[in-house]
């Protein structure tokens, strides 16, 4: 029988899978759940997210999140239906974040449902959503803030502190004191170089290290994005060509627009409309004027990124764009392609061989984008088969995620070896290639950890 006053951790998502983030503590008879995210990419992943979850959703004592992006935030509405009744902890800019995008994943669930009902391409009659709009909306009553670097108890022999991460606004590592294990996560880490964000905190003497691994196995193209960004708009638009852009809708747009707004006051790029086709990036700009302590921005730089795009809000304004035709520029999410307005517009765009489509970041296995970047030339979209003829440029310099040297620099820093440090939050390659640099080195003790793989804090292994 399970000695439950020895804290333990228990892997129950970002194991084999870049998306998923899930890991769950375990001290004294409490639970604590750092991150609750969505699976996502190959069905086979995917379907992890109608698996009933590993333990009861009543028995977990409070969620503490590292940012909004949904596949570390995006099962949270599933996890209160289901019977969670715990505070979701997180810093302001992440609850700020998260009742736009929970609400917003909801709906988009709701909205995929009904059209795939409609055109009859779906496995399961009726199609049933994950989860509804206003199972997100509800959710959101568990939401507490909590601010960086204040420690803070949770019972069970656990204190908690929420450390910057960079990579998007509210971002954190999560800094766990259990039974004086100290026990670190680093959620997303940032780019030192980011040009929007602050670099992660350094990392501190801890016993056990969780970290990603996104860019394990690689590094950041050296080119800068902003020159290389200027010539594809060039060339597409002597063409007469769209340039459309898949961003995620809360980080990446922002740093688009940065770019953009910096390109087109050099006029380094010619003089073609650009417009921001996100509901959800539109109502952040402001987040990023009420936490000025967390980016790099200065205010001329807010002011020209927001005044470089035309904001599209409305489905008509949408599909009106995809009459429209070229020369301009699209920006839309998703980022990876996975849903949302940007496969709209690559319905109408794609098959066109003078636009080009920029996949701004990185993408997961089993997207539409990792298949665009591996050269596909078909995509599979609500049913139908749209053949991409357009240019496509993936372009992982524009990446928030620190790149393997990153990682592996960050790391040398800390004034202590971990007793352990389990790679998580990437494809298997990807973390085996980490975990053997790590090994090699720093000399430290490394592991991948396997799919609902429960681990002693006490004598990690």
């Amino acid at each position: 029988m399970k000695d439950r006053t020895i804290p333990s951790l228990r892997f129950c998502g970002a194991t084999d899978t870049v998306t998923g983030s899930r890991h769950l503590v375990e001290s004294k008879g409490t639970r604590i759940l750092i991150d609750c995210g969505l699976f996502q990419g190959f069905k086979r992943i995917r379907d992890r997210n109608r698996s009933p979850f590993p333990v009861p959703p009543g028995s977990i004592d409070a969620v503490l999140l590292t940012h909004a992006h949904l596949d570390h935030s995006g099962y949270i509405p599933a996890l209160v239906r289901d019977g969670f009744n715990g505070a979701v902890y997180a810093t302001p800019g992440t609850v700020e974040l998260s009742t736009l995008l929970l609400p917003d994943s909801g709906h988009l669930q709701e909205e995929e449902a009904r059209y795939a009902d409609r055109r009859g391409y779906s496995g399961h009659h009726p199609p049933v959503p994950l989860y509804s709009a206003a199972d997100a909306v509800r959710s959101l009553n568990r939401f507490r803030e909590q601010d960086f670097d204040t420690a803070f108890g949770l019972g069970g022999g656990i204190e908690a502190t929420f450390l910057p991460a960079g990579h998007i606004l509210g971002a954190s590592q999560i800094l766990l004191t259990v039974q004086g294990t100290r026990v670190q996560f680093t959620g997303d880490l940032g780019r030192p170089n980011d040009p929007l964000m602050y670099p992660p905190r350094d990392l501190g003497a801890v016993d056990v290290l969780v970290t990603e691994s996104t860019y394990g196995n690689r590094t950041h193209p050296t080119t800068n994005p902003e020159t290389e960004l200027g010539e594809i708009i060039t060339r597409t638009a002597k063409r007469g060509g769209v340039v459309l852009i898949a961003a995620f809708a809360v980080g990446r747009a922002e740093t688009l627009m940065l770019h953009l707004s910096r390109l087109r006051r050099r006029k380094a790029i010619p003089d073609i409309p650009i417009y921001l086709n996100s509901p959800m990036a539109i109502d952040a700009s402001g987040m990023y004027q009420r936490h000025p302590d967390e980016h790099r921005l200065e205010p001329q730089d807010y002011q020209d990124m927001y005044r470089v795009a035309t904001m599209t809000r409305s489905v008509d304004e949408s599909k009106l764009l995809n009459l429209r035709g070229g020369p301009m520029i699209v920006i839309s999410a998703s980022g990876m392609l996975t849903g949302g307005r940007v496969l709209h517009h690559l319905q109408a765009y794609g098959p066109d061989p003078k636009n080009a489509v920029v996949l701004s970041g990185y993408q997961a296995a089993g997207t539409r984008g990792a298949a665009l970047a591996e050269g596909v030339k078909n995509l599979r979209i609500y049913g139908e088969d749209v053949p991409i003829k357009a240019e496509v440029v993936p372009m992982d310099e524009l990446s928030a995620h620190a790149d393997s040297n990153e990682i592996i620099e960050w790391m040398r820093a800390a004034p202590q070896m971990p007793r352990m440090t389990y790679i998580t939050h990437g494809e298997p390659d990807a973390a085996d290639a980490l975990r053997v640099r790590i090994k090699r080195e720093l000399g430290w003790r490394a592991r991948v950890p396997e799919h609902l793989e429960t681990v002693s804090l006490q004598h990690p292994a």
